[in-house]
């Protein structure tokens, strides 16, 4: 028997991803943890606590995954909020419907740590993870006539995807050519002072409102950087977008930031990148975190997963240890 959706449960607890003028940070951190965080990881996803590039990550593992991939979630929360314990559970669950491995940056946090420092903490990750998984990738394709390279999927959500887009922007085409998927779960695109979520009357998102923007923007970084690629997405140059990796945007058709989501679609598909918005009818902003109230959110992960796994998910994974591996670094920058 299908479950009952219980959208006002939902909503509740999706809004205390958000941060707004009348929130006490450390209030509003510690209700996230409490409120999204879960004992018990699903289907079996192991974690282990790791250190890549000086930065404290989560590593999820499911009992099954693929030994030459990889994600990197980068967390939303405002830029503000968010923790490694926050997305846990969410991330573990992703985890095993990619068949993949995940890593979960502790980046810091505005306001105390303002633009650049979480884009700078996952460039020291990212540079981190593709060199541990480039040794790996050769040593398995001299035994076993794989592909020498790794590969690297890019997921985050809301602020996150700001911060996974400056990342992607900055990347030399070597690093570039070994990402072979995005998600972005509904996706900060434009938080300059002009953009649409920052100046629209008449809102019928039932999570997201301008507040929150106007507040999470002004403790994140100066009104005139959100003008840039860096913060706001929307801005980068066509130069900057090509040769994107494949993009797979997912969200809501409730959401306030749908119009810059189908804008950034059509414009990445008329420079030639591969990207798909996958829009779920009535439902809100991230309502992928919310399984025990929405039906939806279980579903919404099954393609996610069919995306990064080709639909061709177990066919090809392999059953490996559950540890990560030792650390080496990059001396050139990512």
């Amino acid at each position: 028997m299908a479950m009952e959706n219980n959208r006002k449960g939902a909503i509740k607890k999706l809004k205390l991803l958000t941060y707004n003028t009348k929130t006490n940070i450390e209030v509003f951190r510690n209700k996230m943890d409490t409120a999204f965080y879960s004992p018990f990881l699903p289907n079996g996803v192991e974690r282990t606590e790791y250190k890549y590039g000086g930065i404290d990550c989560d590593v999820l593992a499911p009992e099954i995954y693929s030994s030459n991939r990889i994600l990197i979630y980068i967390h939303g929360g405002c830029f503000a909020g968010g923790s490694r314990q926050t997305y846990r559970a969410f991330c573990s669950s992703l985890a095993a419907k990619c068949y993949s491995r995940v890593v979960v940056p502790e980046f810091r946090l505005s306001p105390a740590y303002p633009y650049p420092a979480a884009i700078t903490d996952v460039q020291s990750v990212f540079r981190a993870v593709f060199t541990e998984e480039q040794i790996t990738a050769s040593l398995n394709s001299e035994n076993n006539k794989k592909s020498s390279m790794p590969e690297i999927v890019i997921a985050a959500d809301g602020s996150g995807a700001s911060i996974a887009s400056a990342l992607l922007f900055n990347l030399r085409d070597r690093y570039r050519a070994c990402i072979k998927q995005v998600v972005f779960f509904s996706p900060w695109l434009d938080i300059s002072e002009n953009s649409r979520v920052m100046t629209v009357k008449k809102i019928n998102d039932e999570v997201l409102n301008a507040d929150i923007f106007k507040k999470s923007s002004s403790d994140y970084t100066f009104v005139s950087n959100t003008n840039i690629s860096a913060v706001s997405p929307m801005a980068a140059s066509d130069e900057e977008l090509q040769n994107f990796p494949p993009l797979f945007i997912q969200m809501g058709s409730k959401e306030l930031l749908l119009d810059d989501a189908k804008s950034f679609t059509e414009r990445m598909q008329k420079l030639g990148n591969e990207c798909h918005l996958d829009i779920w009818q009535d439902m809100m902003f991230m309502f992928q975190m919310v399984p025990e109230y929405l039906h939806e959110s279980h579903l919404a992960l099954d393609r996610v997963g069919k995306i990064v796994t080709g639909d061709v998910a177990g066919k090809e994974t392999i059953e490996i240890e559950n540890k990560p591996k030792l650390e080496h670094s990059l001396k050139s920058e990512a």
